[in-house]
């Protein structure tokens, strides 16, 4: 029996077995409603309304404490002798590579091809809500972590919902802390398996068959399947040993790295048709309040912006705390204000050049999209790119090798972290868990098992719900934890510039 037969039959064998279940998840977790003539996800609502909160609560802190938050990441705040393992900058980048992938290359892509040009602003909209959630979840992430004896962190919703919730609301807090912290772990570590590994695994490899001569070509064999996946394990693996301190060590580089080529290349389409860049914006700010061809009009576009952008940066979710728990920092907040940084990256930046180079060079491959024909998303963004770059395809193809790389990485360490939660910190379940993430390396190259990638999506945004609720009653706690790391920076900006305020922070004030 071929390696072909072998995994056709697991897959055909794990859908058969796993398609009812995920069906019915599906169905509950992005449960719709009738709104304005389209569906509105519930699940989205709730994440986009957790924005609209905090970003009330908080007083527009993503936008009042943008530059703070760059100031931080440079290290003008740093303190020697603070507890953690890596710097702030590499913990932002950390956390980036689990949301910067391919649902910026083609998630983007199909936005703008159901909600027209206009679903971009209200992407750029939610992103810029997603910022405020961000930095809660983060500055809880680091406040309640749990610093181990030979020096590394464990943090996350696993950590802060028993944590905050006991100190908040004693014996009740804890009970209901406890139960949704060993649901946020189960729900962290099967995602971590199938979305944040297999999928990204496989949709890698299937780019790099499509750019070396399709199934007859040198990698498109079961053989070349098994090589890359092999390959790919290998590199996670060794990776993986390291932990956070190596994981951050790799993506420091390549975030930077993926991110630089992918929007070089924006620009580049951008420049070249630089006439077309009013009329692009123009299509964008239009389509957002009067689009054309769009089921639900206005609200339409809005809901699939908001959709792209709430699955895109992942904010709520309670993943991204995990790495960014790992930041050497006294103060907590310092390192939720680097963390609203992360969707603006995500969304606002990188989604938007995706979209807005889509607009600009107008494929015909977009056009038959928005006709209502299946056009994939990455081919939608690669033609648009073919536009100026006939040899984009290959610079496509290395950075969706490298999103996909640092994201199997960095979900690599969230799914470590959720694992050592449920079964132990031993060496032993350390060892088990990594060989098991690499076979699932290794699988993804080879199967599909779309079933429980599609479960795994419902169970990450299930974590939203629990997630979302902590947040709401631990918002206090990080209120108190922002008005201390102001009042730090104050004192460092006082000692540094004597005689001189600082024009970032609002004026004390006093009476007379």
């Amino acid at each position: 029996m071929s390696l072909d037969s072998v995994t056709q039959s697991v897959d055909e064998a794990v859908s058969g077995f796993f398609e009812p279940i995920a069906k019915w998840l599906g169905e509950v977790v992005f449960y719709t409603v009738p709104v304005g003539g389209t569906d509105l996800p519930l699940i989205v609502a709730w994440l986009v309304v957790a924005g609209l909160v905090f970003t009330g609560w908080f007083g527009l802190v993503q936008l009042r404490k943008f530059r703070l938050a760059v100031d931080v990441v440079r290290g003008k705040y740093d303190e020697e002798g603070s507890t953690g393992e890596v710097n702030h900058f590499q913990a932002l980048t950390a956390a980036v590579s689990g949301t910067v992938g391919l649902g910026n290359i083609a998630g983007v892509a199909v936005a703008v091809s159901i909600g027209g040009p206009g679903a971009t602003f209200w992407m750029i909209l939610c992103g810029l809500l997603g910022m405020a959630t961000k930095f809660v979840e983060v500055t809880l992430g680091v406040k309640y972590r749990e610093v181990h004896p030979d020096g590394t962190v464990s943090g996350g919703p696993m950590h802060y919902l028993p944590k905050g919730l006991t100190e908040r609301f004693g014996k009740n807090g804890k009970i209901l802390g406890k139960v949704l912290a060993v649901l946020a772990s189960f729900l962290i570590l099967f995602f971590g398996l199938f979305g944040g590994n297999l999928f990204q695994v496989n949709q890698s490899y299937a780019q790099l068959v499509s750019v070396t001569g399709g199934e007859d070509g040198a990698l498109g064999s079961s053989a070349g399947a098994l090589f890359f996946g092999i390959l790919i394990a290998a590199l996670v693996g060794i990776v993986l040993l390291g932990g956070i301190r190596s994981i951050a060590n790799v993506t420091s580089r390549l975030v930077p790295a993926m991110a630089g080529i992918y929007i070089v290349a924006c620009l580049i389409v951008i420049l070249v048709n630089i006439t077309a860049v009013p009329d692009a914006v123009t299509s964008i700010v239009e389509g957002a309040f009067n689009p054309e061809g769009v089921a639900g009009g206005v609200l339409g576009a809005l809901i699939i912006g908001f959709k792209r952008a709430a699955f895109s940066n992942e904010a709520g979710l309670g993943s991204a705390p995990i790495a960014h728990s790992a930041v050497r920092t006294k103060h907590p907040a310092s390192e939720g204000l680097v963390a609203l940084l992360e969707p603006f990256i995500d969304t606002v930046v990188v989604c938007t050049m995706t979209a807005l180079t889509i607009v600009i060079a107008n494929p015909a491959s977009w056009g038959e999209a928005r006709a209502g024909e299946d056009i994939g998303g990455v081919t939608i963004t690669s033609d648009a790119f073919e536009t100026v770059l006939p040899w984009f395809p290959y610079i496509l193809t290395v950075a969706v090798l490298l999103f996909a790389v640092s994201t199997v990485l960095t979900w690599g360490y969230y799914g470590l972290k959720s694992w050592t939660y449920l079964f132990g910190r031993s060496r032993a379940s350390e060892v088990t868990y990594k060989v098991v993430y690499t076979v699932f390396a290794v699988a993804g190259s080879l199967l599909t098992l779309q079933t429980l990638i599609d479960m795994a999506d419902a169970f990450l945004f299930t974590l939203a719900v629990i997630n979302i609720i902590g947040l709401y009653l631990l918002a206090p706690v990080v209120k108190r934890e922002l008005r201390t790391f102001l009042e730090f920076v104050r004192a460092r900006d006082a000692d540094q510039n004597p005689g001189k305020g600082d024009d970032d922070q609002e004026p004390v004030k006093t009476t007379v």
